[in-house]
């Protein structure tokens, strides 16, 4: 068998599988995706993590995309749309003869449609509903971009079109709409197990309208699709897509060394080198649309005061946090933004390296002495971030030198996430991959005051009400070269202040195996398998 057809066990466990609930060509081409980890679960409109949406994009469609590689909307579910000359009613034309998976317990009757798209948005939207509160409450995304605001009514015209209206005017709304949490689910199946009692069921054994069906999932082992044959854009040029995961890096490395996967994210940055001389693999490489920082808990003392925040930023060595963790793969973090984004304000000045700067800080803040505080750091490896805790290690050290004692404290991912969504840190780390290639998906949604809330991932808990004022006006305009003013300032406000500590933006490396045909980096890290094929 020649080495881009050598499967490993967990495909040719696919194969039977997949040949026992009603058969797969004979040999099929089953691409090995080493994933680094299990999702949340298979509901993109609780999601959070990139290692969700991977899992979840393979199986919904959305109402607009983005197309392959790009920052560009395409049509979607949606083959065509009016915008008003106001900028505040959007008038969807819904695809037609768009089927439905089905699983092992439920069949939907019909194709999809206009009542489906209404209960993906409504489920998010309307607390009365009755799937707001199955699976999670926590609509993040949709609260964080300040979706229940946003919408004025949501309406079926007839059964393929849908006019949804705004409150005011929303810039990206279009690109919102093409990102994961969209993800539409089928209205049918939901009632049905609705009125069977198990309405978890369809967050648990999804029914979607994507390229790939769920086939088998084994949390913290394997993800199994099948190519979906009645997809609208034509059947996967796969046959079989499976997520070994793997969350360990090293380990991800060995196996695509093997041949045991096609695809690995999120390479050691010290095994770089090595994965670039291997002649089997080939490494894609592009700049990050991400950012890697540490939040600091404004709404706790003594981290209220931005001369501590200040003082923090000043104490902490940046150049050896990128020296020692990332390596050739990230840069410097000034703004909240990459470099590679519109807007981004390359006159900002980042905090210098300043020790006996910040000991007068925090002494003029009423801490001569120094003080304690305690420092999250993921436990898990992410695109943003090759190393949580061994930057917190760094910073921890740099902190010791002005008097401050840092303990390091860290979380199972989920239940980290939770708790700094929560509030419960002083200071912590955490990141961000765009979504949609709008400033407004990094500056309002991770910096707004309507995702400072318990639970927002406005993580530094800040809403300093002149940075919002620019960042919400900057969504209700069109114009590219007033929005980009707007946040110009928003980023002078946001260093001026000081609510994180901006560590690094890292470079997406993606290696492959040589006999993997047009996989194509996406500017958000997703990793989506439709278009992909193999030699």
């Amino acid at each position: 068998m020649p080495a881009s057809r050598r499967l490993p066990l967990a495909s040719l466990a696919a194969l039977a599988l997949g040949a026992a609930l009603g058969g797969a060509p004979a040999v099929a081409k089953t691409l090995v995706y080493c994933s680094e980890g299990s999702p949340e679960n298979f509901y993109p409109g609780v999601n959070t993590t990139g290692t969700s949406f991977d899992a979840n994009s393979q199986i919904y469609g959305r109402l607009v995309d983005f197309e392959r590689g790009t920052t560009n909307v395409v049509p979607g579910l949606a083959e065509k749309w009016e915008v008003s000359d106001d900028g505040k009613t959007y008038l969807f034309h819904l695809r037609r003869g768009v089927k439905w998976h089905a699983n092992r317990t439920y069949k939907p009757t019909r194709d999809f449609n206009a009542d489906d798209l209404i209960f993906a948005i409504e489920r998010q939207w309307k607390e009365d509903h009755p799937f707001f509160k199955v699976t999670s409450a926590n609509h993040t995304y949709f609260n964080d971009m300040g979706m229940p605001k946003l919408l004025k009514s949501v309406e079926k015209v007839d059964d393929y079109t849908v006019r949804i209206t705004l409150n005011q005017p929303e810039a990206p709304f279009l690109s919102d709409f093409a990102m994961e949490y969209a993800g539409i689910q089928s209205k049918e199946y939901a009632d049905a197990m609705l009125k069977a009692g198990t309405p978890e069921k369809i967050d648990q054994e999804p029914i979607g309208t994507g390229p790939f069906y769920l086939l088998q999932y084994q949390k913290d082992a394997v993800i199994r699709f099948r190519a979906f044959p009645e997809f609208w854009g034509g059947k996967a040029k796969i046959d079989d897509l499976v997520f070994s995961i793997t969350p360990d890096a090293s380990v991800r490395w060995a196996k695509l060394q093997k041949g045991e996967c096609h695809v690995m994210p999120y390479p050691n940055p010290a095994d770089i080198d090595a994965i670039r001389k291997d002649p089997n693999v080939q490494v894609l490489e592009q700049p990050g649309l991400n950012i890697g920082y540490l939040a600091y808990n404004t709404q706790k003392k003594p981290f209220d005061d931005v001369r501590v925040r200040k003082a923090f930023n000043m104490a902490i060595n940046k150049k050896a946090i990128l020296d020692a963790v990332y390596l050739s793969t990230g840069i410097a973090a000034t703004n909240p933004i990459p470099p590679s984004m519109w807007s981004y304000n390359a006159s900002i000045k980042d905090d210098p390296f300043d020790p006996e700067g910040a000991k007068k800080l925090l002494a003029e803040a009423g801490f001569p002495n120094g003080m304690e505080t305690d420092l999250w750091a993921m436990p898990v490896q992410r695109p943003y971030n090759p190393n949580a805790r061994r930057i917190a290690e760094l910073m921890q050290a740099d902190l010791a030198k002005i008097g401050v004692k840092a303990e390091i404290k860290s979380f199972e991912w989920g239940e980290y996430r939770k708790r700094l969504q929560n509030g419960e840190h002083q200071t912590g780390m955490l990141g961000w991959t765009g979504d949609n290639g709008d400033p407004d998906n990094f500056l309002n949604t991770l910096l707004g005051c309507s995702s400072a809330q318990p639970g927002g991932g406005n993580t530094a808990k800040w809403c300093n009400k002149e940075f919002d004022d620019l960042v919400v006006k900057a969504k209700a305009v069109t114009d590219q070269a007033e929005r980009t003013k707007l946040y110009e300032q928003a980023q002078v406000v946001f260093k001026r202040e000081a609510p994180w500590f901006t560590i690094a933006h890292a470079v997406q490396l993606k290696p492959i195996r040589k006999e993997v045909v047009d996989f194509k980096l996406s500017p958000f890290g997703r990793h989506t398998f439709y278009g992909v094929d193999l030699k």
